[in-house]
């Protein structure tokens, strides 16, 4: 079990956690840029401090009188940038975590990294310098695995192929993840609880499904998007809206056209009974 209640004070806004995590869960941490995702996760890790308690399987990591450094915590922490030892090999980069060449052979394996393991990072493509950085990060066979949007820069073939891994390594280790993400797609698959996050507080906390999927009303569809431009048609408006990598086109009455603003992030929803579904 982790214990999390902690307090941060950050330059526009307070971060107020208090969080209990089942060891063992897949824990994925959304809500928009500055609500504290990011720093939570380093706050977990030792990088940052903070007031407050956090305790995991009964061991103090954090209170008033304690605060283990990042290096005494059981953690594994993967960030966007790869992080990697350019003048290393795939293998020593493993292997300066720690000496065990078995475990670093296992987790090459795993990754489908053995037939590179004496190449330099800059040899490597994108999605394999970050499998790199996973199996990096497992090195410790840590208890807490913190993935700070590993995936974003990846396209999406690459990244479906490392959620995949992430999930294979998460369950064979049986250590406890916590995913920043903004990919509900990725979020839906990977965790088995979600929590949002909203200026430091959190608003929601629960099963995917119940967060996720959640509509209002009679609706049986509902996206969010941006808004990008209200352009008028004859007598009717339209709404340009970005939801994800795609543009939509969206009829709006007068008076929701005169009520929004470009750059507003709006929700779409419908109420088709029998919507088509096509491959793209």
């Amino acid at each position: 079990m982790i214990e999390i209640d902690i307090k941060k004070e950050l330059d526009k806004m307070s971060l107020e956690v208090n969080l209990k995590i089942k060891s063992g869960s897949f824990i994925a941490i959304s809500g928009k840029s500055g609500s504290g995702k990011t720093t939570l996760l380093r706050v977990l890790s030792g990088l940052e401090k903070a007031s407050g308690i956090i305790k995991v399987d009964g061991e103090v990591w954090l209170d008033e009188n304690n605060f283990r450094k990042p290096q005494e915590r059981e953690i594994g922490f993967v960030f966007q940038n790869y992080a990697l030892f350019e003048n290393m090999s795939i293998e020593e980069n493993l292997l300066f975590v720690k000496k065990d060449r078995d475990l670093a052979n296992e987790l090459l394996k795993l990754s489908e990294l053995s037939e590179f393991k004496e190449r330099l990072p800059r040899t490597l493509s994108g999605g394999q310098k970050q499998r790199v950085a996973i199996c990096r990060a497992m090195m410790r066979r840590p208890k807490i695995l913190l993935l700070d949007e590993p995936l974003s820069a990846l396209d999406s073939l690459m990244r479906a192929k490392l959620q995949s891994e992430i999930l294979l390594l998460h369950k064979k280790f049986g250590t406890t993840s916590l995913l920043v993400s903004h990919d509900v797609s990725e979020i839906y698959k990977l965790s088995n609880r979600v929590i949002i996050l909203e200026e430091g507080k959190v608003i929601k906390d629960g099963e995917p499904k119940e967060i996720l999927l959640k509509t209002s009303g009679s609706q049986k569809f509902s996206f969010e998007g941006e808004l990008l431009e209200i352009v008028k048609l004859d007598v009717i408006y339209m709404a340009i809206i970005a939801i994800g990598q795609q543009l939509v086109e969206v009829v709006v009455s007068e008076n929701e056209a005169k009520n929004l603003k470009i750059g507003d992030i709006v929700r779409v929803g419908t109420k088709a009974f029998a919507p088509m579904v096509s491959r793209g």
